[in-house]
């Protein structure tokens, strides 16, 4: 009896070592990356400023456009992104309205306590935002997020010790597979009747040869599956554990007027009211769909969160301190998008993105080719982070070069799509929802998201020189 417990102990023993030293050798790949990040890299702010700058040292250093036109250039740019801006930032109220409902707090809460380990619980957060990530991309970084907070949540209730930034940069490694879904902007612009470039390319180009395509489809199943994996062996030390503090919760219930003698109040606490404008925006939504199929933009996702929002809430009063709650939220949003705008005004007109990707197409074989225009794009994407846009911009150099090299079309639109997704993992812009949700700085997940960037790198390179190579 005595020599049992003697060994169980011993196992037990070791199991700890083995953990302890399995732990220290995680530590030892990614914790410097994840101190320099912490450290040194600059918040979201001054990383914009600082890249404003460079790119008009760029293309002052590198092309023939004058310090004038240059100017020109980002001071007409700043405004052109304001729409797109301000889609977002109802985006994130509205989802963060939504997801403060009582109804949608206990599905949370449910999702938050299925995790049993803390491997289970990175696994989990990753595989939930890209699944959300795949079927439209806003939605991935808001669900990626409040799930994030839930997991983190309910783990710390059941005694999980769960390091917070990292189960947050877990949700923005699911989103790295956005492209490759239902939202993916350049698949879906060369599927489209009437595109630009539907006589560049020859006719039109369905999502079963893109997006839907039995390769894409395993390429993102690796993917997920690795980043889930990678994310969840990344789990620091006891003593680098920044555990999920909750912060004070926003109102769930009906706050009651205290002037109970207004005949106004009652307006102003029924649920009729709401559920009256969540069924004019549900018929409108129900036609949308019915006339265009499951198609998805950023206003039907954002009227979708209003009618989810205002159909689950207690009151139009209850609603209104939901949403006034939420925009503490969206600051940064508002503030940064302009200044993308400017780089991004500033870097196609001065023809640098056209002169960076003529280079990469120069250098590309039958082979290569997708591969190059997935470096491209991640260079691109850097200066401008809109996958639409790019693809506006690189698209016609690599068809053509497609067509010279006789290369499937469909790879270089798939390859421009997945060095988007790819440099999302290093670009702050696309972080920034995410991040207003969660409550955290760039600086507590970029180090973790540079390690799902260098493992995506061999992802997706390493499958376009396979498929292009068959």
């Amino acid at each position: 009896m005595r020599e049992t417990k003697t060994e169980n102990i011993m196992a037990y023993s070791a199991g700890v070592s083995r953990e302890q030293e399995s732990v220290s050798l995680l530590d030892r790949i990614v914790s410097p990356l994840v101190v320099l990040v912490e450290k040194y890299y600059p918040d979201v702010f001054v990383f914009t400023i600082l890249l404003s700058f460079l790119t008009l040292a760029l293309v002052l250093g590198t092309t023939a456009i004058t310090p004038v036109e240059a100017l020109d250039a980002w001071g007409h740019s700043l405004s052109s992104l304001l729409a797109f801006g301000s889609q977002m930032a109802f985006m994130v109220i509205a989802a963060f309205a939504l997801a403060h409902t009582a109804l949608i707090q206990q599905l949370l809460h449910y999702i938050g306590r299925v995790p049993t380990t803390a491997f289970r619980a990175y696994v989990t957060v990753v595989l939930c935002a890209g699944l959300f990530s795949y079927i439209c991309w806003p939605l991935g970084l808001i669900a990626g997020a409040i799930i994030a907070r839930n997991v983190a949540a309910g783990g710390a209730e059941r005694g999980l010790k769960l390091h917070y930034p990292l189960l947050v940069a877990s949700a923005y490694g699911g989103f790295v597979i956005w492209h490759m879904g239902y939202s993916s902007s350049a698949a879906l612009f060369v599927a489209t009747p009437g595109n630009g470039m539907e006589d560049a390319i020859g006719g039109l180009i369905p999502v079963t040869e893109t997006i839907f395509s039995g390769w894409n489809l395993l390429i993102a199943l690796v993917t997920l599956t690795g980043v889930a994996i990678i994310c969840a062996c990344m789990h620091p030390s006891k003593n680098r554990l920044i555990e999920y503090t909750p912060s004070p919760e926003s109102p769930q219930t009906e706050s009651a007027d205290p002037a109970t003698d207004r005949p106004v109040a009652k307006l102003e606490n029924t649920r009729v009211l709401p559920l009256l404008v969540a069924a004019l925006i549900g018929a409108y939504l129900i036609s949308w769909f019915t006339r265009n199929g499951f198609s998805l933009t950023l206003d039907v996702v954002n009227w979708s969160l209003l009618c989810a929002g205002l159909l689950l809430c207690n009151s139009a009063k209850h609603y209104i301190d939901l949403i006034t709650d939420g925009a503490r939220t969206v600051g940064p949003i508002l503030l940064l998008y302009p200044f993308y705008a400017g780089i991004m005004g500033v870097m196609m007109d001065s023809g640098l993105v056209n002169t960076l990707s003529d280079w990469f197409a120069s250098v590309a074989t039958e082979v290569t080719l997708p591969f190059w225009a997935f470096v491209s794009a991640g260079v691109v994407n850097i200066f401008i982070p809109s996958g639409g846009a790019q693809w506006a911009v690189q698209g016609p150099v690599f068809v053509e070069a497609a067509k010279a090299l006789e290369v499937d079309i469909s790879l270089v639109v798939m390859g421009v799509a997945y060095g988007d997704q790819w440099s999302n993992m290093i670009q702050p812009l696309p972080m920034i929802p995410l991040l207003a949700i969660a409550g955290l700085k760039l600086k507590h997940i970029m180090g973790y998201t540079f390690i799902i960037f260098g493992l995506c790198f061999f992802i997706f390179g390493g499958g376009l020189l396979l498929v292009a190579s068959l």
